[in-house]
């Protein structure tokens, strides 16, 4: 994809168009989303806008003005109980594969919610695809558990593998 420095910053209403193009790749092509139609890019920017209302963050990696990847923090889940626990999405251009583009996007995640005072980061990894998994143990997640059959995609079941890393303090003391 060419060679230059890639810049890591909060996403814009503009890139909607190329994350809808890197989203969708995935969604036709791969296990990651268990979504079978890619949504358009009027539908992820109102999804982006849950994220930011939630004070998550969503960030773009680019090198010139080509976007590379996204990734953002969502809710783990939504019960008040929950609101220290959130899930990351990266997804990275198919063409910039192995780059260190997700891990750059997935830091500027850890980063920021740490920095919001979030404790744990959970992945919930769709087919239980091998480098996802790898990818987050490098990036000091550990599996947590499995559900076998989660979801049928591709004429096949999938499973889901559930990873997990504590942000910040983690669980050693109570949150302020």
């Amino acid at each position: 994809m060419g060679t230059g420095s890639i810049a890591v910053r909060e996403i814009r209403d503009s890139d909607m168009d190329e994350v809808a193009g890197i989203y969708g790749y995935h969604v036709r092509h791969g296990v990651a989303s268990f979504e079978y139609e890619p949504p358009d890019a009027a539908e992820l920017r109102r999804r982006c806008g849950e994220v930011r209302a939630r004070g998550l963050p969503y960030v773009v990696a680019e090198r010139g003005s080509r976007l590379l990847g996204f990734a953002y923090a969502s809710p783990f889940r939504l019960r008040p109980a929950y609101r220290y626990t959130v899930e990351d999405s990266v997804y990275v251009h198919p063409e910039t594969v192995r780059e260190g583009i997700g891990r750059r996007l997935l830091q500027a995640v850890i980063e920021s919610c740490e920095a919001a005072g979030r404790r744990r980061l959970v992945a919930v990894i769709g087919g239980a695809d091998e480098r996802s998994i790898a990818f987050h143990r490098r990036c000091g997640f550990e599996e947590a558990g499995r559900i076998e059959g989660a979801g049928w995609k591709h004429g096949r079941w999938l499973d889901l593998v559930i990873m997990q890393r504590g942000l910040g303090a983690g669980t050693a003391k109570p949150p302020d």
